[in-house]
């Protein structure tokens, strides 16, 4: 593959390096699948909580109530397919779970963080990563909040929903640096103001007892560009992109129907 423009979104690069196969199918040949009613509360989650926020950061009125009603309207009327049958969770569960984590995050969390940008659209950030390759960055930051004391610098902090986004009363963090990573390249390059601390996850437990709780990731955007004695991921990415080839990951826990969008016209997995 030479002179070509690979677009990555944020959000993506866990999927690229878990299995480079199925990120082909869904984002260079447009492979889709329907979502899962988690997924689903996942989104609603979001639209929620940010309505919530975007709210308090301009100063306007809003209950935690008001915008419970964005939740449940994402749920009841989702922009894409969702399949029902992906999962066992219904839309009242879901609605029961998503109320419970909504009312606590607008009650108990969003109050200790003085946010500078909810869901802020980034200006796409062309690396030339040489040979004719050019990865163009884009992504939508979840928050990004103003830290006492740092004379003015920012954090990413980035809500993560799931039924193991928190173990043991801590946020699961393990592979979300890559997105966070990007997120702080990106906010940097839209707004010329450095990145001073430490990204923050911030999960919402979705199954079992809901839970929400934080967990810091530091180094992220050193393991996007690299350090002395490693290259970073854009640059290994780079050269997957310049050969054209996006070897496939059998022993990904994603390699099933129900999470990849190439399964069946996949021959690489038992």
């Amino acid at each position: 593959m030479s002179n070509v423009t690979v677009k990555v979104r944020a959000s993506s690069w866990g999927r690229l390096f878990d299995c480079a196969y199925a990120w082909e199918g869904v984002h260079l040949l447009g492979m889709r699948k329907p979502s899962g009613m988690p997924a689903l509360l996942g989104t609603s989650l979001h639209a929620s909580t940010a309505a919530f926020d975007t709210a308090r950061s301009t100063g306007s009125a809003i209950t935690t109530d008001d915008a419970a009603g964005v939740l449940v309207d994402s749920l009841h009327s989702p922009k894409s397919e969702v399949d029902l049958s992906a999962s066992d969770m219904t839309i009242r569960d879901a609605e029961r779970i998503g109320l419970a984590l909504h009312t606590r995050y607008c009650n108990e969390v969003s109050p200790r963080f003085e946010f500078a940008a909810v869901e802020m659209e980034t200006k796409p950030l062309d690396i030339d990563c040489g040979n004719g390759v050019t990865i163009t960055l884009t992504g939508t930051l979840d928050r990004s909040r103003l830290v006492a004391g740092s004379n003015g610098g920012a954090r990413i902090v980035d809500l993560k929903s799931g039924g193991r986004a928190v173990e043991k009363g801590v946020a699961i963090t393990k592979g979300h640096a890559p997105q966070v990573g990007t997120y702080e390249i990106l906010y940097e390059h839209s707004t010329g103001q450095a990145i001073t601390a430490p990204a923050e996850i911030i999960g919402l437990k979705t199954t079992g007892k809901p839970e929400i709780a934080t967990g810091e990731v530091a180094g992220a955007k050193a393991r996007m560009i690299g350090t002395a004695d490693a290259p970073g991921l854009i640059e290994l990415a780079s050269e997957m992109f310049r050969a054209g080839r996006f070897p496939p990951n059998p022993s990904s826990q994603l390699c099933s129907p129900k999470f990849c969008a190439r399964w069946s016209r996949c021959s690489y997995h038992a």
